[in-house]
């Protein structure tokens, strides 16, 4: 083409689907990054309360079973307390519940109310910030525990919107956010057992408040929030928003009959969660390793990390495979309950190093339940019943953990009733 001459018709035409077609590639990839940095941002605080579980029971709740020393006649008498276990007097699952119920009742009302997706994450922002706050400052039981409450409400809320909020973009988003979840798992874990380190734990809870800072950034600044009535279409593999006639309300009633079709969704998810949670909040603190390189609240903090890692694998590798039959995956969780179960009655696994197998195992089992349900879900479901039927399945790993939370406690307790035992081959 000659300088300065103009540009015909079609060359117009040609030029502006190409820079609409670049548009929309630039958009796609923020969004996919801004849902990764969401899922990041809505679980973190979540994660951390569960890491810091152990050490918040312990300094906030009371004390551990510890070896008695008594003065008797003016002579120190140290009680003998071979075989007693090192048990904090409340279970980590209390921390569990009050980390899960608040965001289970969240999940369960809120699919039904109207979506105010900006004030409701305006609202996620303020409660994450309110909980670390809360945790970090709190000088008495109560406000330790309405943080972590807060908190939970926090993430619920997030959850729930969010997922309903993809159903407006391309389904690959559904593996972006649940990548960024997997990521706070070991972000999280591994950021709290670091930092504790070299800061109190107040103090590392305060660093943490940057995170809802970043979560309303990027909500606001770097998601690309497409028009009310619009929803994703691809053309010539490249995804864009189109405009459309806006699907009417469904009613309450509409809604509730939608709950029975979701089962085989929610109860292989709920399974898989009631057990890893059982395990995470009912067995970690219980698995202990005498003179190795960790100590006992070490070992837990490391324990969630490993954990964390098989998480974030699984939550991040729907694109690679998918899996259909999300009741393997609950079976063989089930499983990992049991040889955890015994290994905190008998001690019989002579290497720490095992443990950290099995624990990483049981997080790309949960992982990838998690991802394997939602991805099914957004092309399974139809596009008119997929933002409601989203928000009401994240009901169902809430519900197992909480069912965790409280067969965790008595269970606990039991065992530290016992003797501890001699590790086998020791």
């Amino acid at each position: 083409m000659a300088k300065g001459k103009p540009l015909t018709v079609s060359e117009r035409r040609a030029n502006d689907v190409f820079d609409e077609e670049s548009i929309a590639v630039r958009s796609r990839w923020r969004n996919f990054a801004a849902f990764w940095i969401l899922g990041l941002c809505n679980n973190y605080g979540y994660v951390v309360m569960l890491s810091a579980a152990h050490d918040i029971l312990e300094s906030k709740f009371g004390t551990t079973m510890e070896p008695v020393t008594e003065f008797t006649n003016g002579t120190v008498t140290t009680t003998n307390t071979t075989g007693i276990r090192s048990c904090n007097t409340l279970s980590t699952g209390a921390i569990l519940l009050a980390d899960i119920l608040p965001s289970l009742a969240v999940k369960t009302i809120t699919p039904f109310l109207p979506f105010y997706v900006h004030a409701r994450l305006a609202t996620c922002v303020l409660f994450s910030a309110a909980g670390f706050l809360m945790v970090s400052l709190s000088t008495t039981e109560w406000l330790a525990i309405l943080g972590v409450v807060v908190t939970s409400l926090s993430s619920g809320l997030g959850e729930v919107t969010l997922l309903s909020y993809s159903h407006q973009y391309p389904k690959q988003v559904i593996a972006t956010w649940s990548s960024g979840t997997g990521g706070a798992g070991i972000i999280g874990a591994l950021s709290y057992a670091s930092l504790t380190m070299w800061l109190s734990n107040e103090d590392t809870l305060l660093v943490m408040l940057i995170v809802p800072i970043i979560q309303g950034i990027t909500f606001w600044l770097v998601l690309v929030h497409p028009p009310q009535s619009s929803i994703p279409i691809t053309k010539n593999g490249i995804d864009s928003q189109e405009h459309i006639i806006e699907i009417p309300r469904k009613s309450f009633k509409e809604k509730i009959n939608l709950v029975p079709g979701l089962m085989k969704y929610m109860i292989p998810l709920g399974l898989v969660y009631l057990f890893e949670y059982f395990i995470n909040q009912g067995l970690y603190e219980l698995i202990e390793f005498d003179d190795i390189w960790l100590t006992h609240a070490e070992q837990y903090r490391w324990l969630q990390v490993d954990y964390q890692i098989g998480v974030f694998i699984s939550r991040s590798s729907v694109n690679l495979i998918t899996i259909n039959k999300i009741w393997i995956m609950a079976l063989l969780q089930f499983i990992n309950v049991v040889i955890l179960l015994f290994e905190t009655l008998f001690y019989y696994l002579p290497s720490i190093w095992i443990v950290f197998a099995f624990v990483l195992w049981e997080g790309l089992l949960g992982g990838g339940a998690y991802v394997n349900t939602f991805y099914r879900m957004s092309t399974e479901i139809p596009r008119a019943d997929r933002k409601i039927s989203l928000g009401i399945a994240t009901m169902a790993d809430s519900i197992g953990i909480a069912l965790a939370g409280w067969l965790s406690m008595p269970v606990h307790n039991a065992i530290c009733r016992l003797p501890q035992p001699s590790r086998v081959g020791s």
